[in-house]
């Protein structure tokens, strides 16, 4: 099937393109209308990940609202766990908890890689579904959490403020940690493949706790880990490259470390200032970010001024996808982002324009 629009996946191969793409992380959530009604409709947060169809029809409605350059699989992070029996589950207010943590090294030795295919097939489902409706429209996008991600929910039982049991279990047992994250390793890049051969067209693995580490604790157990995960993926399918984005939230400290890791992209959040990163990797790597969401809540004026602030920091040239910080929040106004979107197709073709063709 001919991709009408390959935008995002040129800009990923630091190619040439007519104008910077973008995309959103929480790209279709709670600040849209639609979506919370087809969530309501669907019961639960995880009943509507395990509805391939209602799956579909909230991963496509931004998309009929901006004109996006990519989709991104509607599911969660927290599918790899769930598939190993800890009892995911979703309290209000509160967001995802475990039934059964994992704090022991008899409970980490009982845990095995779940069969992505048999174990997530809805997820495939879902992303086989996605694929035939996009019709070529726009390249999928697949994803899972990062190996330490998962571990740290997996250890805290919830999300956490100081993450002291999965602290704790590093410092006190590393050889645990290791087996853990080894395990978690496995099972996120054969997720990740079956991904692609349902369908996704790129790839990228959200490490949003990595930031949490010191520099010595984030190489051993968690960038080491992403690296594992690069070379194990299929890097070509259907004719075509599936390039890999490595996202660690407030981690750009380590963008040379993690642009050694044969990545395609890197997601940055807006503490790294896009210039200082394209000097320091972007000859390596394609950069993705790096907009602070809170922005959305500006003035369109406001807004418009951002986006030109943050092309002029990338520059002229390809190898910039943009994207927000780290997502759009649930309180983000529609028409803002409609602003956005609409400040970004006016100001950035002329960062591209002379070479759009070479």
């Amino acid at each position: 099937m001919e991709l009408k629009n390959d935008r995002f996946l040129r800009a990923l191969a630091r190619q040439p393109v007519d104008r910077t793409p973008v995309w959103m992380m929480r790209q279709a959530g709670r600040y849209l209308p639609e979506y919370r009604e087809v969530r309501a409709q669907a019961g639960s947060f995880m009943d509507l990940c395990r509805d391939r169809d209602r799956a579909c029809e909230v991963t496509l409605q931004p998309l009929e609202r901006y004109p996006l350059d990519a989709a991104i699989l509607f599911s969660d992070i927290l599918t790899i766990p769930d598939a190993m029996g800890l009892g995911l589950y979703f309290e209000t207010g509160e967001g995802p908890k475990f039934r059964k943590p994992v704090r022991t090294p008899e409970a980490v030795e009982a845990l095995a890689v779940p069969d992505a295919e048999r174990d997530l097939d809805y997820v495939m489902n879902a992303v086989s579904t996605i694929r035939r409706e996009l019709n070529g429209r726009v390249p999928l996008i697949g994803f899972s959490g990062s190996p330490w991600t998962l571990a740290t929910y997996m250890v805290e039982g919830a999300s956490s403020k100081d993450f002291r049991h999965v602290k704790a279990m590093l410092y006190d047992t590393p050889d645990t940690m290791h087996r853990l994250l080894d395990t978690l390793a496995h099972a996120v890049t054969d997720y990740l493949n079956a991904q692609i051969r349902a369908g996704a067209q790129a790839v990228q693995i959200f490490d949003t706790w990595g930031g949490t580490l010191s520099t010595p604790a984030y190489l051993e157990f968690s960038l080491r880990y992403m690296e594992q995960i690069v070379a194990g993926l299929i890097r070509e399918h259907e004719g075509r490259k599936v390039p890999v984005i490595l996202f660690t939230k407030n981690g750009g400290q380590w963008l040379e470390d993690l642009a050694a890791t044969g990545a395609d992209g890197l997601g940055l959040d807006w503490t790294t200032e896009l210039s200082a990163a394209r000097a320091r990797v972007g000859h390596r790597v394609a950069l993705q970010g790096n907009l602070d969401p809170n922005v959305l809540f500006a003035r369109p004026t406001a807004i418009r001024a951002e986006v030109a602030r943050i092309l002029d920091s990338y520059g002229e040239g390809p190898g910039h996808v943009f994207n927000l910080g780290h997502g759009i929040s649930q309180f983000t106004n529609p028409d803002h982002v409609t602003a956005f979107m609409d400040a970004l197709h006016e100001l950035s073709p002329a960062y591209h324009r002379h070479i759009a063709h070479a």
